[in-house]
């Protein structure tokens, strides 16, 4: 029996997940543990731990052929420094601890690309119909914490990730409205610039509804006031962004109008990206506002900002965007990526 082991790795939380390889290449989900990443002093002991804990996991050819572990982080040469938590890992070592042949890191947003191919239709979600071409680029990011974007380039081995830091170049304002909120944001948490990723963005969502109850609910009185005054305040727990989402599906003026300029900039950066790498193998939305607001990624709202680019805009009309609405897709894909290795 061949296993492999995918491991989504974050500041907060641990995701480990043991795959059986069937035959004809399929892969079935043996164990999956949720770990606090900060209670471990690295990830080689909860590996062990983790294989420990599933006796055929352990055991002679049982145990893992390859693994894939998607880390929070930028990976060069085999190697990676978490942002939020003080593990340095490196494959070779990680491999030598666990006993495991083949181990690679990838970041964790890069690691999707391997797992796109392999969607079932309960995973995914059609946004946008197009025409994609299976021989050029495609495009994923996503809206959650941050923004997450990376590349697929088709390789005759198959997809390539290339990750990116496109997230964090400088975000451009498109309406007076959207300057205004940049001016806003800039001046509110003391920053040198505004980057795309404090707008477009799950947190960014509740930048743009913290703007407007400040400057048009002044006196607190909005019913949003209380939940938007502890998530200011940091208070664990409390979701702005949701708030939003959910006010603005019961019809509140101020909340539909957060969102509607949050959607505007999404898809404005969308198209922006897709045209940066000419993405005619397709868009693909994930991060944790895909499958929440997949029906407003579909208005006029989204998707007329992401084709409002000009005499560019015949380059866009033809790609597909698609939703990924299942939220383990980063362990799916850690583990679709772990198979490839097998074949390395």
């Amino acid at each position: 029996m061949t296993t492999l082991l995918a491991g989504d790795i974050g500041g907060t939380k641990t995701l480990l997940a043991l795959y059986r390889l069937e035959f004809g290449g399929q892969m079935s989900l043996v164990q999956s543990q949720r770990y606090p990443s900060s209670d471990w002093s690295d990830l080689a002991p909860m590996v062990q731990a983790f294989l420990a804990g599933i006796p055929q996991a352990g055991a002679g050819d049982a145990s893992p052929a390859a693994a894939c572990f998607a880390v929070a982080g930028p990976v060069q040469g085999g190697k990676a420094r978490l942002t939020n938590l003080p593990w340095q890992l490196e494959a070779g070592a990680l491999s030598q601890a666990t006993g495991i042949p083949a181990v690679e890191l990838e970041n964790d947003f890069a690691v999707l690309i391997y797992g796109l191919p392999h969607l079932e239709a309960h995973q995914q979600a059609l946004i946008r119909a197009g025409h994609p071409d299976g021989s050029e680029p495609l495009l994923v990011l996503g809206a959650g914490t941050g923004l997450g974007v990376a590349w697929g380039v088709p390789t005759a081995t198959g997809l390539k990730a290339m990750a990116s830091e496109g997230a964090h170049g400088e975000f451009a304002p498109r309406t007076e409205q959207e300057w205004a909120l940049k001016q806003w944001l800039a001046a509110e948490q003391g920053l040198e610039r505004v980057s795309v990723e404090r707008v477009v963005s799950g947190t960014g969502l509740g930048h743009v509804a913290s703007w407007m109850l400040s400057t048009q609910d002044p006196a607190g009185q909005h019913p949003l006031a209380a939940i938007h005054l502890a998530w200011q305040q940091g208070e664990p727990g409390v979701d702005l962004p949701a708030a939003v989402a959910q006010a603005a599906s019961e019809g509140d003026p101020l909340a539909s109008q957060a969102l509607t300029l949050w959607l505007g900039a999404y898809g404005s950066v969308t198209g922006d990206l897709a045209l940066a790498g000419l993405s005619r193998g397709g868009i693909w939305l994930a991060g944790g506002t895909a499958g929440k607001l997949l029906e407003q990624l579909r208005s006029p709202a989204f998707l007329d900002a992401f084709l409002a680019k000009g005499r560019l805009r015949p380059a866009l009309e033809t790609m597909p965007i698609t939703g990924v609405i299942d939220p383990a897709i980063g362990q799916f894909s850690a583990a679709c990526r772990a198979r490839m290795l097998l074949a390395a």
